[in-house]
């Protein structure tokens, strides 16, 4: 649902819209991708199947475990989407 502002210009509503980062990473589930996030001073990354996206959390089902993981959006620094995997490996994907 949109909300208008002051103008009467219609808002976009950031999971619903792709100009926000929520928004288009709701039209790439399903994808495998490689999530860096930063956490104080140090870097860690996940690699798995984009599952589901909220407003400020991504769920991503990792290709090393099995379950999911719930991801924080604000620690997110890069999110690299593989449209199309290439060589399977461990049960995962290449291409990372």
């Amino acid at each position: 649902m949109e909300r208008q502002d002051e103008t009467n210009d219609l808002i976009p509503e950031p999971i619903s819209s792709t100009l926000y980062i929520p928004g288009y990473l709701k039209t790439q589930i399903g994808k495998l991708v490689k999530v860096e996030f930063l956490v104080g001073n140090s870097s860690t990354d996940r690699t798995g199947i984009l599952v589901n996206v909220g407003v400020s959390y991504i769920i991503i089902r990792p290709i090393e475990v099995n379950g999911l993981l719930l991801c924080d959006m604000y620690s997110i620094k890069f999110v690299t989407i593989v449209d199309r995997p290439t060589i399977p490996i461990f049960g995962g994907y290449g291409g990372m």
